[in-house]
């Protein structure tokens, strides 16, 4: 166990087979290679993904199929093999939130870059998906209607 501060979770201990760790950083975070997926909330369909170098950095995250059921995507060749994935039920797929101005109704996923995750060996990757349908916001919620 090693123990990590967080600006958002105070001090944790972390148990090292559960720290995900990113051999080329997250883009626009190169030098952060290790994280710990925190749960929001037992109940939560959210997770954290918190740095372990940098105490301010969180991002939050959810499974894409729980709020897209027909997301579906291909991992290029090469990304299978640097987290060597055999099947796909060796891999966790996480997409990145955004909260627009600390609106919770307007939160937008990044289905266009998931975070796949190798279970077994916690090695991860940001993956930006080439000839996609997908964007980087996409609503979670649907926009409510004046008046109903």
């Amino acid at each position: 166990m090693k123990k990590v501060n967080t600006v958002r979770f105070g001090e944790i201990e972390v148990d090292e087979d559960k720290i995900v760790h990113f051999a080329k950083g997250i883009p626009a975070f190169e030098d952060e290679h290790e994280f710990l997926i925190i749960p929001y909330d037992e109940e939560s369909p959210f997770v954290f993904l918190q740095s372990l170098t940098t105490p301010d950095l969180a991002f939050l995250m959810t499974m894409p199929f729980i709020f897209f059921p027909d997301y579906e995507f291909r991992i290029d060749d090469a990304t299978q093999k640097a987290l060597k994935l055999e099947t796909n039920d060796d891999m966790l797929v996480y997409v990145l939130l955004v909260i627009p101005n600390g609106k919770v109704e307007d939160i937008t996923a990044n289905l266009l870059a998931p975070v796949i995750i190798n279970k077994h060996t916690m090695q991860a990757q940001q993956v930006v998906l080439e000839r996609s349908k997908y964007q980087t916001k996409h609503r979670l919620f649907p926009v409510k209607k004046e008046g109903k």
